[in-house]
């Protein structure tokens, strides 16, 4: 496949995370040497959920480093906030701290935004969690994508967020609890808008086991997919231990990064490059689909 991948979700690479306090131009140097030789030639350097405070200094940071770095302002297109605006329901929070998620006020997005240095190009939040759309709205005025993330919407509320500029949404199938309603559920809902939603797939086969991935991407069509990998440190590297924001993670050899007591993921191990050869032999999907899924559509989507 020609061309590099682009990847909307990126928390960390090669042993650095974004979300560490301590991050430093030689560590986000290192973090986009692997991303480059990995095949991607593009990523939105993502912060999670945690004190705005701390997620004010950590979007901060990674603009600031990004600014002195040639490859950094070449490789980081951007950054993905996602959080704290989520639903804070165990399961639909996934690895999102309880403490800190909040429900949506434009105030603190503009204080998150401000931090950013202009640099967000997307925002996942939970539209039950953004009263009247009111946020959701101020985003879409100031051309950021608003994509829905870790939510438990109705049908309804999906639709008026829609209407107020939603556009996206995150690693569909994810941020959900494991035991939910068997036909009416948040992933049913998304699919059955992806004529008005991009939809976003981690293709790991953990996340989504490839079975109901293939289904899932049929169903929506391809031209309104795309794969992300919501990778953490870990990613093109190893099993071992590892840091993300408050986690303390040991991932073992199939590279799934798991909560300790195993009830729902935290971020992803995979790249991209092992996402398209996923595609490639377990859905069998053709070349130019899969150049769709990991390099045009996302740049589409994030309007990149």
């Amino acid at each position: 496949m020609s061309g590099s991948f682009v990847d909307l979700q990126v928390n960390g690479y090669g042993g650095v995370d974004f979300n560490q306090d301590d991050l430093d131009a030689a560590a986000l140097h290192r973090a986009c040497e692997r991303l480059e030789a990995d095949g991607v030639g593009g990523i939105l350097a993502t912060i999670i959920t945690d004190d705005l405070g701390v997620m004010c200094r950590r979007l901060s940071a990674i603009a600031s480093l990004r600014e002195r770095d040639p490859l950094a302002r070449r490789l980081v297109e951007g950054i993905h906030i996602e959080g704290p605006f989520l639903n804070e329901s165990d399961g639909y929070r996934g690895a999102h701290p309880r403490d800190a998620i909040r429900p949506a006020d434009v105030e603190s997005m503009t204080r998150l935004l401000d931090a950013a240095g202009g640099l967000t190009r997307v925002v996942t939040l939970a539209p039950e969690r953004d009263a009247a759309m009111k946020v959701t709205r101020f985003l879409a005025t100031k051309g950021i994508v608003v994509s829905a993330g870790h939510p438990d919407a109705t049908l309804d509320e999906l639709r008026g967020a829609i209407d107020a500029g939603l556009s996206l949404f995150t690693h569909v199938g994810n941020g959900c609890p494991m035991l939910m309603h068997r036909h009416d559920n948040i992933v049913q809902r998304a699919l059955s808008l992806a004529d008005r939603l991009w939809l976003c797939f981690i293709a790991d086969g953990a996340h989504v086991p490839f079975t109901p991935l293939g289904n899932y991407l049929k169903l929506a069509g391809y031209d309104r997919c795309l794969i992300v990998t919501d990778a953490i440190a870990p990613a093109g590297l190893g099993p071992g231990r590892y840091k993300f924001g408050r986690w303390d993670l040991v991932i073992g050899e199939d590279m799934v990064s798991r909560a300790p007591d195993r009830s729902h993921f935290v971020g992803s191990g995979v790249t991209m490059k092992q996402s398209a050869e996923n595609l490639r032999q377990a859905l069998g999907l053709p070349e130019a689909v899969i150049r769709k899924l990991t390099l045009d559509n996302p740049r589409s989507a994030a309007g990149l």
